[in-house]
């Protein structure tokens, strides 16, 4: 028997304490520390990007851990609410001490927020919609934007350039979406044909 076998009967689908999910919260747990510190201490310093570089790395890490020690339903849900909820704090707290404008912040929370609805919906249908690759260069994109702008000598020094780089992940961000949206309708509406058809002729019996 493989030892990932062997783990995957010690963290089964129901299981709620994980090591995997002890990182992943500690990554939802930061943001606030994140926005604090952005707002306290200016948009760029060392302490902020070495912060940022640890919290949004640790993504990558918990996503391996989950798949040596077993993936669960509590881990699918929270890995991309801390991953949104990282990204959105720090991205407001750039835009609340005035490095980056709220117009590009606003359309990526709104596709955030937005797309978690819709996830939540087809998730209590039963649909699960898997990410394109798209999606996570959307993601490591958005990364990369708040690392360049949390950076002394690039944050401070080059601050048209990381407002210019904010709008192509937008971009991107809307993209994915419309993306999203539409494999999501086409999984939707795969499921209720399948239902229709399984379902018995009227009057028969």
């Amino acid at each position: 028997m493989s030892t990932a076998t062997e783990a995957q009967r010690s963290f089964g689908p129901t299981a709620l304490v994980t090591p995997a999910n002890a990182l992943t919260m500690a990554r939802l747990l930061c943001s606030p520390i994140l926005v604090a510190l952005v707002v306290t201490t200016g948009p760029a310093t060392w302490l902020l990007a070495v912060l940022w570089v640890l919290a949004s790395g640790s993504d990558g890490l918990d996503g391996w851990v989950a798949r040596r020690m077993g993936a669960t339903r509590s881990g699918a849900f929270l890995d991309p609410l801390a991953d949104k909820f990282l990204v959105l704090g720090a991205l407001m707290g750039l835009a609340g001490a005035g490095y980056f404008a709220w117009l590009p912040v606003s359309l990526i929370a709104l596709r955030e927020v937005s797309m978690s609805l819709f996830r939540s919906f087809a998730a209590r249908r039963g649909i699960s919609i898997p990410a394109r690759p798209t999606a996570k260069a959307k993601t490591f994109l958005q990364d990369v934007v708040i690392l360049l702008a949390l950076v002394p000598f690039i944050g401070l020094h080059a601050v048209g350039a990381v407002r210019d780089l904010l709008w192509v992940a937008v971009a991107l961000t809307l993209y994915t979406g419309l993306e999203y949206a539409r494999d999501g309708r086409r999984l939707l509406s795969d499921a209720a044909g399948d239902a229709a058809l399984s379902e018995p002729a009227a009057g028969a019996g």
